[in-house]
């Protein structure tokens, strides 16, 4: 059996394992990411490699990272949030340092491609799947293939702008989908309704610091569960955004079923029932054509290493 190393680049940590052709991940190992980025997460990279080459014989190495990835897959050509690392040819460094061929895919995609071989979308040959955390990024898999688009930079669905001259997004443009159905957009409204009623929030608050500040996409998940008004609603506006974009990336893309993961989805019926209320209501042509399934993702934060160690056997 053919052994693959998926190495996945967060803000935080970077998280390697070696996996099958079955989707199953064998070992891990995983450092902390250099804030420096640039040539210091280059051998961050290549070290977690070679670690976990000394375990086990492998073939080739798939790294995702969260940026715009050349369409050859060679080229980070610009990242969000890894000092350094914009405009450079990765693939033929880490080769070099590692030893074995070396992929580049972003992260989204690379969690998108998880998804459709080995988790909820499997099966699927038309999928898209919705990364919703602090921002909202994205996949398409069309006819079995992930779609990358003419430059590689496909899929980049939180920048759809969805209100003109809305909430200015850290892209630089106004009213992109992100600042609407996000983890952050989540938090907004939780935190507009707390000051706008301070006596209604005594429970969501108590989830966390006491503050409005230290409140947490977390603790206003484990408020809705236990029925809290607030967190309820925040979660039914946030999905009532979800359901609008995803009603117009059907029209655009006709899917199958729509794969929702990211932090978000720990919430599941509650982010996601509504979510599927809102694409019915606002579906052009309503019930005359079959709408994509929503459903929750089922690899969570292996998605990515287990996407882009597959795409490296491709």
């Amino acid at each position: 059996m053919a052994f693959t190393i998926g190495i996945d680049v967060g803000g935080t940590k970077v998280l390697g394992g070696v996996v099958d052709e079955s989707g199953k991940v064998l070992a891990t190992a995983r450092k902390d990411t250099p804030r420096q980025g640039g040539s210091a997460l280059m051998q961050t990279i290549a070290d977690i490699a070679k670690e976990l080459m000394q375990q086990h014989r492998v073939e080739s190495v798939g790294v995702s990272a969260a940026g715009f990835v050349s369409s050859d897959r060679k080229t980070m050509l610009a990242t969000p949030n890894i000092a350094d690392w914009n405009g450079v040819d990765l693939d033929n460094t880490l080769t070099s340092l590692i030893g074995l061929p070396v992929i580049i895919e972003n992260d989204a995609n690379a969690a998108a491609w998880g998804e459709a071989k080995f988790g909820a979308g499997r099966n699927q040959d038309h999928m898209v799947m919705l990364t919703v955390g602090t921002g909202i990024g994205g996949g398409i898999v069309v006819n079995g293939v992930l779609y990358r688009g003419a430059f590689g930079t496909a899929a980049e669905f939180g920048h759809m702008r969805v209100v003109p001259d809305g909430h200015l997004c850290g892209c630089g443009a106004r009213g992109c989908f992100e600042q609407y159905a996000s983890g952050n957009a989540l938090l907004r409204y939780a935190r507009e309704a707390i000051n706008a009623s301070p006596e209604i929030a005594r429970n969501l608050l108590s989830r966390g610091d006491g503050t409005v500040a230290g409140l947490t996409g977390a603790g206003i998940t484990d408020a809705a569960r236990d029925g809290d008004p607030v967190a309820l609603a925040a979660f039914n506006t946030t999905a009532q955004w979800l359901g609008v974009g995803i009603a117009t990336l059907s029209m655009l893309l006709d899917p199958a079923c729509v794969v929702i993961g990211g932090g978000v989805i720990d919430a599941g019926e509650i982010l996601l029932a509504p979510t599927r209320e809102a694409l019915a209501r606002t579906m052009p042509f309503a019930g005359k054509h079959p709408y994509p399934q929503i459903i929750a993702a089922e690899l969570g934060n292996e998605a990515g290493l287990v996407g882009v160690a597959d795409l490296a056997r491709l």
